[in-house]
């Protein structure tokens, strides 16, 4: 394979890629002249100094050494990690610019992919932008050249764990503690023995789950408690798989956010998914039951429902009406029904069921509803779109966690089952990252 060129180089950026890089082209007199290279740290609009880094057969990969000439839309990073961590990619690009940059990422995926446009653009949603990230991973890993423990997410260089002391998206009793947790770790005798840390907020916990390799010496899970009961967290560990799951002392502490707009608590374990942003996720609940519009008497069907984070506002906005939720993890729906239970909503029910299988025999299917709302993971609701009975439905609301995704389903609903998309929009539910969530609703097709 022939070396890299290491020479800087100076490119013009013109756009910004789905991972949050600077697109540019190798200039006149390159010997990739015309080949697309995506630059770590640059902005559309800037002139830069570049260094390449990787190549493939399509693009090439280059950082940028200098800003030349800066966009006015360039801003100076508030973490000191910015650069090297991974978690952010987009610190340095103006809030209200990147919000406008995912709607473009949007609007461009539903044309490209769907081949379908929003009859209206939805305002975009924001919440808190910093000190937001209430759910987490945390990768460790001992280097001995260091002498020293790294407790952080990955670098740009995702083979690598960055040398963080602090961050300043996830929740600030967590986010200031990252270098307390590392020190913490290295004076484990399991040090080497522990891969990663989940973090999990609920309103008046913090709860830290340690992945170990090998059973803990008591003198290790002495420091762990010690270490909780000075900064207050949980403490969890997972000698194995997700029901491995214990606390580190005594029972479980419970954990649970409510959502006062609807007057609901949502209870929860340590590995669950919720929603990152806690802000945010309450003013998302609030659009989709606007776009919903549920009427008294009618029958919601939730899919991808997880603990119930839209079944039971959408239970309590229904009042007389029924909403059930579709779930494939089995254990997220057993909590949603205690849920359920614990607001005493009684017009919601939840069904487990893998819906990207055959469904055909699932009794929940037929009994026939009014609304649907879904909330997929990233590989998107195409498998169970195909199998609802849409006809019947009088709306649609599809929460995003992938632009491609929403784009191809869009496609089938609008250009296959005759749907409209009256409005679309995005969530920054990850500020400061390439993610980009959005909402959009669809109306049924016209009686003839």
């Amino acid at each position: 394979m022939a070396r890299l060129d290491q020479t800087p180089k100076t490119v013009s950026i013109v756009d910004l890629s789905l991972d949050g890089r600077g697109v540019a082209r190798w200039p006149e007199g390159h010997a990739n002249a015309g080949k697309a290279v995506f630059v770590s740290g640059a902005l559309p609009g800037e002139t830069v100094s570049v260094q390449q880094t990787a190549r493939s057969r399509h693009f090439d990969e280059a950082k940028t050494l200098e800003v030349i000439e800066a966009s006015p839309d360039r801003v100076e990073p508030r973490c000191p990690h910015f650069g090297t961590c991974g978690g952010c990619v987009l610190q340095h690009f103006a809030e209200e610019r990147q919000i406008e940059s995912k709607q473009r990422v949007l609007l461009e995926n539903l044309q490209r992919i769907g081949h379908v446009s929003p009859q209206s653009v939805l305002p975009p949603l924001r919440g808190d932008s910093w000190g937001y990230r209430r759910k987490g991973r945390f990768s460790v890993r001992r280097v001995e050249k260091k002498d020293k423990t790294l407790v952080g997410f990955r670098e740009q260089d995702p083979r690598f764990v960055a040398d963080i002391g602090e961050c300043h998206v996830v929740v600030p009793q967590l986010g200031f503690k990252v270098a307390a947790l590392g020190a913490l770790v290295d004076g484990l005798d399991a040090r080497r023995d522990i891969p990663q840390i989940e973090f999990i907020a609920g309103d008046a916990q913090i709860a830290l789950v340690f992945r170990h390799l090998q059973p803990l010496s008591d003198a290790d899970k002495a420091k762990l408690a010690a270490f909780a009961e000075a900064e207050g967290f949980s403490i969890f560990l997972q000698p194995g798989g997700i029901d491995s799951v214990h606390p580190l002392t005594g029972d479980a502490p419970q954990l649970s956010f409510r959502l006062p707009q609807w007057d609901i608590e949502l209870m929860f374990r340590p590995l669950d998914f919720i929603q990152v942003n806690a802000k945010l996720n309450e003013a998302m609940i609030a659009r989709a039951l606007e776009l919903l519009d549920v009427q008294p008497g009618e029958r919601v069907l939730d899919l991808f429902c997880g603990l119930g984070n839209f079944t039971l506002p959408l239970a309590r906005a229904a009042g007389d009406g029924e909403v059930v939720g579709v779930e494939g993890d089995a254990g997220l729906v057993q909590r949603a029904r205690a849920n359920a239970a614990h607001n005493g909503l009684g017009n919601a029910t939840f069904h487990a069921a893998d819906l990207v299988q055959d469904l055909a025999a699932q009794p929940w299917l037929k009994a026939g509803f009014d609304k649907l709302l879904l909330d997929p993971a990233r590989s998107g609701a195409i498998e169970v779109l195909k199998q609802l009975p849409l006809k019947g439905l009088k709306r649609i609301v599809y929460v995003s966690c992938h632009p491609g995704s929403l784009a191809r389903d869009a496609g089938f609903l609008v250009n296959d089952a005759g749907w409209t998309l009256r409005e679309a929009g995005v969530m920054d539910m990850f500020p400061h990252t390439a993610h980009v969530e959005s909402i959009a609703v669809f109306d049924p097709p016209k009686k003839r």
